[in-house]
């Protein structure tokens, strides 16, 4: 099935069913009036949910056009986002772009961090930004959402509380974050809100595609309509979901609807393109000894989605236009000899 959250000027906005092909939606207040509602209640309300979605696609309920610009984020506010970095060609170009090396033990331990969860944009929503000489940058990546996961569990049980799938748009300030981490303290100002997508989805409803943990799809990125990335997001991902959930849950307990991101999604060959601009600079720079292109400017479109072979969205396009109130063209801050090459 697949699931939405309406603006109606509350924090948490309005649940609704939302046909497969995301032309119309259901209000269901009978069964939860939010989606973290639903999540916190999920083995009574996704057998209800799901009732309500087929009956939708047949036609035989009541229902209104949908329009992703009448929507908030699915969860516009959470109780917890984890982020991962389980694209690893990402993690080696940003460190060989600077001289390092990446640490053999990324093999086998995931990165992971703990990012702001209480102020989700909508997929329509303006990525807003004090000024461009922060670097503002675009990251595409796939997220899930679980139910209750208990403390201790393996990767494979993992994957059986993964209740929902979703894009996010991880909006990074690049000029921000390399400060940031030398202080050994983590992101706090170079990671602003994230933009979730349209609609949230459940794994049955993307299968052949959701297998090992891993959706295997080409996530699509346009910038002011040119697309520039089309990576397959199944095929490098280095940690499989239940194993980033495994990994979050080592050491507590995750509540219904925490989100788990998958970090930018990156593969080796040049002809994938990139799903975040750091990645396109740092490739010019491994190749080519400079950087050439630019972070995101006042007035760029972002368009990120994910389609099936038929050419349907299978979660509605996130799609922002960059606003910096009172911008003029400024020059990135950041010496071009110490890229900004955070890994997430």
């Amino acid at each position: 099935m697949k699931l939405a959250t309406l603006t109606n000027g509350t924090r948490d906005g309005q649940l609704v069913v939302v046909n497969r092909a995301l032309t119309l939606m259901r209000a269901v207040p009978h069964i939860a009036a939010t989606l973290q509602q639903a999540l916190d209640d999920w083995a009574r309300t996704a057998p209800l949910l799901q009732a309500e979605y087929q009956t939708l696609n047949a036609g035989a309920a009541s229902s209104r056009p949908f329009d992703p610009r009448h929507c908030a984020a699915p969860l516009p506010r959470a109780y917890q986002w984890l982020d991962a970095s389980a694209y690893l060609n990402h993690v080696d170009l940003t460190r060989r772009a600077r001289g390092g090396e990446m640490p053999p033990s990324f093999l086998t331990d995931p990165l992971m961090y703990q990012g702001g969860s209480d102020d989700f944009m909508g997929p329509c929503d303006p990525i807003t930004a004090a000024s461009e000489a922060l670097g503002v940058d675009l990251e595409a990546e796939i997220v899930v959402v679980t139910d209750d996961v208990p403390l201790g569990i393996d990767a494979d049980a993992a994957l059986g509380h993964v209740a929902l799938l979703g894009l996010v748009n991880d909006v990074t300030l690049r000029n921000v974050v390399l400060p940031e981490l030398t202080k050994g303290f983590g992101f706090l100002q170079g990671k602003p809100a994230s933009a979730l997508s349209p609609v949230l989805v459940t794994p049955d409803e993307l299968a052949p595609h959701w297998r090992g943990g891993k959706l295997h799809r080409t996530m699509q990125v346009w910038l002011n309509g040119q697309l520039i990335g089309q990576p397959q997001a199944g095929e490098e991902m280095q940690f499989h979901f239940g194993e980033l959930i495994a990994h979050a849950a080592r050491t507590r307990r995750l509540g219904a609807g925490t989100l788990v991101g998958s970090g930018t999604i990156s593969n080796a060959s040049d002809a994938a393109g990139v799903c975040c601009l750091v990645e396109a600079r740092v490739r010019e720079q491994l190749r080519d000894g400079e950087m050439r292109t630019p972070f995101l400017k006042h007035g760029d479109r972002v368009r990120i989605g994910m389609r099936d072979d038929s050419g349907q969205s299978l979660f509605g396009d996130i799609d922002q236009q960059v606003s910096i109130p009172g911008t003029r063209p400024m020059p990135s801050t950041a010496p071009e000899s110490t890229p900004e090459t955070a890994t997430a």
